[in-house]
């Protein structure tokens, strides 16, 4: 695909630019805290491993936080290392997409990565800043599986989505419980959903088993897993906007940012629309986040790598709602 690409073009009609420009970063998470957005990605780097459908060269090992006064802003401000995969005792390799949720005076920062048996879990560390240092729990959460974690606090209530297709092993789980004999569902089969728990008083681990989140079409029915433009695949956030919860998602492989809208956090959800169309690189991961009335989609693409599917930079651009709460639809590259 990036051979065809004239990226200089490419960078003159992209509807924003790099946020880094000296290290490769993706899956931005977004928070506003204190009048100050944070932005938690991954980290990426050239592991030399080949492209393949379980996402092995996707190789990431920590995690830097990063800053900016406002979306306007030109370029984010890297404010270090907050957490390295030698720190978690539990932690083999590939720190995916994180997020991050603040309780009182507290942070926690939720992260996936493979344990030794190379079987995805999600971990928490805790800290006093948003800027960090964080100090991660010795263990993986309980119960926990699968990759993308996003935390949605609904009036003081923690909700904690996640849950990824192929390489995330989300495949693998019937009822939360993992066989390495399951696979993906038939065409004709209902999609899979993303996995939504509630979170503990202490942040650190499930009160609730997780549950899978139904993303209905337009007849209230379940999207079909050979839906494949409109089906979940990972990369889960949930937001919320005139009293509606809109859960929004990749389609993985056909390479949309989607969203579906609900009166609940946990669902039903009927599928809404496209927020994103394909950019540059195989993945397309998000977050949204409000900030001074004005709310924001950041996301990456592969541009500043000119097309490496691994080496992605985070984008952010403003998203607007009509008068009947949809989201108009972006095009990367007008």
């Amino acid at each position: 695909m990036s051979d065809n690409i004239d990226f200089n073009d490419l960078r003159k009609r992209a509807v924003s630019q790099p946020l880094v420009v000296d290290k490769y970063t993706a899956d931005p998470s977004a928070h506003v805290f204190d009048g100050k957005i944070y932005i938690y990605p991954s980290h990426d780097i050239d592991t030399g491993i080949p492209f393949n459908d379980n996402g092995d060269h996707f190789g990431m090992r920590d995690y830097h936080a990063y800053t900016m006064e406002s979306p306007d802003d030109k370029l984010a401000t890297d404010l270090g290392k907050i957490l390295d995969i030698d720190d978690v005792p539990w932690a083999k390799r590939q720190m995916w997409a994180p997020d991050i949720a603040r309780k009182g005076d507290k942070y926690y920062f939720y992260f996936p990565a493979k344990d030794k048996d190379d079987i995805f879990k999600i971990g928490v560390a805790q800290g006093d800043s948003p800027s960090g240092p964080f100090t991660p729990d010795p263990k993986p959460i309980e119960g926990s599986y699968s990759i993308d974690p996003a935390v949605f606090n609904d009036s003081g209530k923690y909700y904690m989505y996640f849950g990824g297709l192929w390489g995330g092993q989300l495949q693998k789980y019937r009822n939360n419980i993992y066989s390495n004999g399951n696979e993906l569902r038939s065409d004709d089969d209902f999609a899979f959903g993303p996995l939504v728990a509630e979170l503990s008083d202490d942040m650190r681990g499930f009160s609730t088993s997780p549950e899978e989140i139904i993303i209905q079409d337009e007849n209230g029915n379940p999207l079909l897993a050979g839906d494949n433009s409109r089906r979940y695949f990972e990369g889960p956030w949930m937001h919320k906007y005139n009293k509606k919860y809109y859960l929004s998602y990749s389609t993985g492989d056909t390479h949309f940012i989607c969203y579906a809208i609900g009166d609940t956090p946990k669902g039903p959800f009927m599928y809404a629309g496209k927020i994103l169309d394909p950019v540059v690189g195989w993945t397309t991961h998000h977050s949204i986040c409000e900030f001074n009335g004005r709310w924001f989609l950041f996301y990456h693409d592969s541009s500043l790598s000119e097309g490496v599917t691994h080496l992605r930079c985070m984008k952010v651009v403003e998203i607007f709602y009509d008068k009947n709460g949809l989201i108009k639809k972006i095009n990367p590259y007008s």
